[in-house]
């Protein structure tokens, strides 16, 4: 079996900084990331943030491995993070809320089945004629985000220019230990979570940053069934059009709490063939 390409997209959440995710596909293995946003002033790893260094690191290494196991693709990728940080690193992290970190959920195609591994929040979904199953970590993640951000809304939510409390409680929260995602940190990418589900050709794969995912964890405007529904008959680049004006239409994240109004977005949709 293999994959096919049906539709791609990537929104950044602002155009004024450069996006963070990526998303690709080789023909039995593919993978989205979501670079978690710098906390800190620029230079890390020389003129390129950190989050847009370690997805570009993330997905040139998901891009070229031969790995046979999905475990053993997140262990290539975790060599090459490893790697370019002893290479590309220009001075020593403030504190551990300056590691460059990154979300990621990726999936391999065996006889019959599809293995998934991910570190942090990105979601998939198969679509195999029938019901839809949900691929990556469960809902939670989120639903924690959201309350941290309500809790802080007083200081302002969604300036692009965060106040010194938010900017507090997210570098708090940070690169601390016991976090599963890509990062510098080994121990971060130590446990990387697992499944396996039957597929045969013809089912369809949808991979999605956690900007993406937004209209079903954050917004409620789909679930996951009915998402996958909305892109089937309409195409990912109308679902990210309502994504965006439900974002603009509450610009100060008082009705949906969040750190910042748009979020990168980025989503994969694939077709398994024979």
């Amino acid at each position: 079996m293999h994959f096919d390409l049906l539709q791609s997209i990537s929104l950044a959440g602002d155009v004024s900084v450069p996006n963070d995710d990526r998303a690709g596909f080789v023909r039995g293995h593919a993978w989205v990331i979501d670079g978690a946003t710098d906390l800190g002033p620029p230079g890390l790893v020389g003129s390129q943030g950190g989050a847009a260094w370690l997805a570009s690191i993330a997905h040139g290494a998901f891009t070229v491995s031969p790995a046979a196991s999905v475990e053993a693709l997140f262990g290539d990728v975790g060599d090459a993070i490893l790697a370019g940080w002893e290479r590309d690193r220009t001075r020593d992290p403030e504190d551990r809320w300056e590691y460059p970190l990154a979300s990621s959920l990726a999936t391999r195609l065996g006889e019959g089945v599809l293995e998934i591994g991910w570190l942090g929040d990105c979601v998939g979904f198969l679509w195999s004629g029938g019901p839809v199953t949900r691929l990556g970590p469960v809902r939670e993640i989120r639903d924690s985000e959201a309350e941290r951000a309500a809790s802080l809304a007083v200081h302002g939510l969604g300036s692009p220019k965060r106040s010194a409390p938010i900017l507090a409680n997210l570098r708090a929260t940070r690169g601390r230990p016991g976090m599963r995602v890509l990062s510098v940190d080994p121990e971060h990418m130590s446990e990387v979570a697992g499944a396996s589900i039957a597929c045969a050709p013809g089912d369809e794969l949808f991979l999605m940053s956690d900007g993406y995912a937004a209209l079903i964890d954050s917004y409620g405007t789909y679930d996951d069934t009915t998402l996958v529904e909305a892109i089937r008959n309409r195409g990912l680049a109308a679902i990210a059009e309502e994504l965006r004006a439900i974002e603009q239409g509450d610009a100060v994240c008082t009705r949906f709490p969040r750190f910042k109004t748009s979020d990168d977005a980025t989503a994969l949709w694939l077709r398994i063939g024979g």
